[in-house]
């Protein structure tokens, strides 16, 4: 995720960290490239084919629509991945409490921690489809990382934990709640990583764009001249940087610049749980170059 403060005049024109540019710039390349050889030969060759503008006005309301709808469904589902976030984080910290009241023995309560943060970083890793060696072993081991679905492995460890420490039938039950309440926040995850947008939607959103791009230079080679290549670049800019960041939000839990910051909310648990477990809590995590991982 990019922290920064809104930007100023020349951070709008010239800052590249966290903009789509990159990513959709061979695009607008292709696409201003066509337009240019189009007025090229209509201006040195061939007489090509002059439209009105209007139908393309239609044309790009309703591409607008359509990207406006994309963009929403995917926004609901950042979103939705970061509420679902800060309930796991709010749940950790209910956690560590609930158990300093109903475990009588410290390292009970010390090894519940300890596997709820192996449970955290487990699901981080899971949501990233990250390989085992990206663990950290000081919270998961090797055997953990082995079976088919190492958060659940951790949650069932906890569980078994719970019921054979906790002292009585109100004990096991307030803390059987508090970790059902962890594991619907993990399924809400799991269901947004593992379901994406309908494909037929991005399938028209890209068709639609290239189609609009390619033609337009028609409706605007004779009233614009040289410079339809120049309104044509800066409306693919538009589609195509929105398609792109909707691509990006229809992700939440990817790596990307505009993804959650998945490692940084995993240290807040640590820093809130370390008090709990007689350890001194880390340092926050620090944008870098004003990404947040």
């Amino acid at each position: 995720m990019i922290i920064r403060d809104k930007p100023g005049l020349l951070q709008l024109l010239f800052s590249v960290r966290g903009s789509v540019l990159p990513r959709i710039l061979p695009r607008i390349a292709f696409v201003t490239s066509f337009a240019i050889g189009l007025v090229w030969i209509d201006q040195t060759y061939l007489l090509l084919p002059h439209t009105n503008a209007a139908p393309f006005a239609v044309f790009g309301i309703a591409l607008s629509l359509f990207l406006g709808f994309r963009n929403n469904a995917a926004h609901d589902r950042w979103w939705e991945g970061r509420k679902l976030w800060g309930q796991l984080i709010a749940d950790m910290r209910a956690l560590s409490r609930e158990v300093e009241i109903f475990l009588p023995e410290a390292a009970d309560r010390r090894r519940v921690l300890t596997l709820a943060l192996g449970f955290i970083h487990a699901h981080r890793l899971n949501l990233r489809r990250l390989p085992s060696k990206s663990a950290p072993l000081n919270w998961l081991s090797a055997e953990d990382l082995a079976t088919p679905h190492p958060p659940c492995t951790k949650l069932n460890q906890m569980t078994e934990l719970v019921a054979r420490a906790a002292p009585d039938g109100f004990a096991r039950r307030a803390l059987a709640e508090r970790l059902a309440a962890i594991t619907r926040a993990q399924a809400g995850c799991e269901r947004i990583a593992t379901t994406p947008l309908p494909y037929v939607y991005s399938l028209l959103i890209f068709r639609t764009t290239y189609l609009y791009c390619g033609l337009i230079p028609f409706g605007l080679i004779e009233t614009a001249g040289w410079l339809t290549p120049v309104f044509v670049a800066i409306m693919a800019y538009i589609f195509f940087g929105l398609a792109e960041v909707t691509e990006e939000l229809a992700h939440p839990f990817g790596e990307t610049v505009n993804g959650l910051p998945l490692d940084a909310m995993c240290r807040t648990i640590e820093i809130s749980l370390a008090p709990h477990m007689g350890m001194a809590p880390p340092e926050p995590m620090k944008a870098d170059r004003f990404y947040l991982s």
